[in-house]
C-alpha cells in the first residue's frame, strides 16, 4: 500500500461497520471460513448511500479484518472476491476458533466501510 493510500484511509470517514462469523465444518480451511464470515457480515446490508458517493466522485474503502486460527493460510484474493464494491483490503489475523476434537474452524470478520471525497 502506498503512502497516499495509507493517508487516504486515515482521512476517510467510517460510514458502516459490519460483523460476521463463518465456519468450515469439516476441513479446517481458513479461507473458506473467512469467506463465509465476510458473506455473513454483508448478507443483510443494502447501502444505497454509496450510489451518491460514486456519483460525487468519492471512493469507497472497504477494510476487512478476519480472525482465523492460522492467518498465514488465508487466500486474501479469494476473500476479496466476496465483496462486490469498493477498494478492498483484507488483513487476516490470529483469532477465530479451532474446535477441540473436531476438524472445524470458526472465523470472525469485522468490516469497516469508509468514504473519501476528492480534495478532503
Amino acid at each position: 500500500m502506498s503512502v497516499r493510500d495509507k493517508e487516504s484511509r486515515v482521512s476517510a470517514q467510517a460510514m458502516v461497520l459490519e460483523f460476521g462469523m463463518g465456519v468450515d465444518v469439516h476441513g479446517e480451511e481458513g479461507t473458506k471460513a473467512a469467506c463465509r464470515a465476510v458473506s455473513d457480515a454483508i448478507r443483510h446490508s443494502s447501502l444505497p448511500l454509496f450510489t451518491e458517493v460514486r456519483a460525487k466522485g468519492g471512493r469507497m474503502l472497504v477494510d476487512v479484518t478476519v480472525g482465523v486460527p492460522d492467518p498465514g493460510k488465508v487466500d486474501v484474493e479469494r476473500v476479496k472476491k466476496e465483496l462486490p464494491h469498493g477498494e478492498v483490503t483484507v488483513r487476516p489475523v490470529a483469532g477465530g476458533l479451532k474446535v477441540p476434537g473436531a476438524d472445524t474452524i470458526i472465523a470472525c470478520a469485522a468490516i469497516t466501510v469508509s468514504v473519501e471525497y476528492p480534495g478532503r
